[in-house]
């Protein structure tokens, strides 16, 4: 590919003949028209207007050309110029759509199959010279008060296929649009030359910054959680609010935590199939992701300390209501006693002849049940 770090003419050969980039249009045009009226190419230009099929660019010298590019003969253009690539961007694609991409392209079945049914872990796996990347993306969604049904974290799925001369993602799942990518690489161009792994990194880094953002997020919601368990005042359904962040915070952990290995393969100095300069970007997105990492190792051990201190606060609130209800039962049994014992009806008993043994009685037992309750409130009891 063309340096675009020196001076002087630049150029790239194609077809015998050194063609500048400002020439680029005449012979792309030309080759266009050719290939539409292949029919061993792919099928005609209309079936790149498919649903499934949001945008597909040919770069050449990490310029994107004009027009609109069946995914076919944007591939055999990119081949034929040498220095450029094919970003085929996917939304959600059926069996039928990635199998007929996936003949044009050369990827591998085991491959279509995972990125139709979008139910992947974070992994990276390599076809030949094809490399396949999955990410898991993750959003934040608002919500105006944390409830036991709060869904804080919204997943999906992202996959990519890197070759020498092109990108397929395939995108599930509205977590990470990544239209706001292309139109970044495009507006500053400095990575785009650096091929279809550059493409890679800026999804892949625009994926960890969503982590960023999500993990931040959390940490208030925990700290809003944190408050609320220690206040009186809130209902009885702090456990499972609880439940709730833990269980947003397992899905988030199965986004982040499985992308380390890939990011090691990826960075690895022996690791040959991407430039070294965006090895160092990836470094990046590795230092990014390892923040997260200990955030959400964080945030698991804090959740877990707020939900082992609200069980003892129930522990706790629970026996202070046994304490309560023995001890106005303890009360409650000297009436019992004294009734029961006068209850009895036997002929000769202490006091039945007296005129006032019925009055004293009361106000003994009235007494008693005074020095108890004094003695209980006294010591905490009630």
């Amino acid at each position: 590919m063309a340096d675009r770090s020196r001076g002087g003419p630049r150029g790239t050969r194609m077809g015998g003949r050194v063609i500048r980039p400002r020439d680029w249009a005449a012979p792309v045009r030309a080759m266009t028209r050719r290939l539409s009226s292949d029919n061993s190419v792919g099928p005609p230009a209309p079936a790149a207007r498919h649903h499934a099929v949001v945008d597909c660019a040919l770069y050449l010298d990490g310029e994107r050309q004009p027009g609109h590019w069946h995914h076919a003969e944007a591939l055999a253009a990119a081949r034929q110029a040498g220095n450029g690539f094919v970003w085929l961007g996917l939304h959600e694609p059926d069996l039928a759509e990635m199998t007929e991409i996936a003949a044009t392209y050369g990827l591998h079945e085991l491959a279509v199959e995972d990125a139709v049914k979008a139910q992947q872990r974070p992994k990276l796996e390599q076809f030949g010279s094809v490399s396949f990347l999955v990410l898991r993306t993750a959003h934040y969604r608002e919500h105006a008060e944390l409830t036991e049904h709060s869904e804080a974290v919204e997943t999906g799925q992202v996959l990519l296929f890197i070759g020498p001369n092109f990108l397929v993602s395939v995108r599930h799942g509205d977590a990470c649009r990544l239209a706001p990518v292309r139109a970044d690489l495009e507006a500053k161009g400095e990575l785009l030359p650096h091929g279809p792994w550059a493409v890679a990194y800026a999804v892949t880094d625009r994926v960890v910054d969503h982590y960023l953002e999500v993990a931040d997020r959390l940490e208030d919601d925990l700290d809003t959680l944190e408050a609320d368990v220690f206040d009186r005042r809130q209902g009885g359904d702090r456990i499972q609010r609880i439940y709730q962040v833990k269980r947003e915070l397992v899905e988030f952990k199965r986004a982040v935590m499985p992308l380390q290995r890939p990011l090691l393969r990826i960075t690895a100095e022996r690791n040959r199939d991407v430039p070294t300069e965006i090895r160092r970007y990836f470094g990046d997105v590795q230092d990014h992701l390892s923040r997260t990492v200990e955030q959400v190792n964080s945030y698991d051990d804090l959740l877990n300390s707020i939900l082992q201190a609200r069980l003892a606060q129930v522990t706790v609130d629970q026996n202070n209501d046994m304490r309560k209800i023995a001890a106005w039962a303890a009360i409650a049994a000297v009436w019992t006693a004294i009734a029961g014992i006068y209850g009895m009806n036997f002929d000769f008993m202490p006091e039945l002849g007296w005129t006032y043994g019925y009055p004293t009685v009361l106000v003994l037992m009235l007494g008693i049940s005074l020095a108890l309750y004094r003695w209980f409130r006294r010591h905490g009891w009630l």
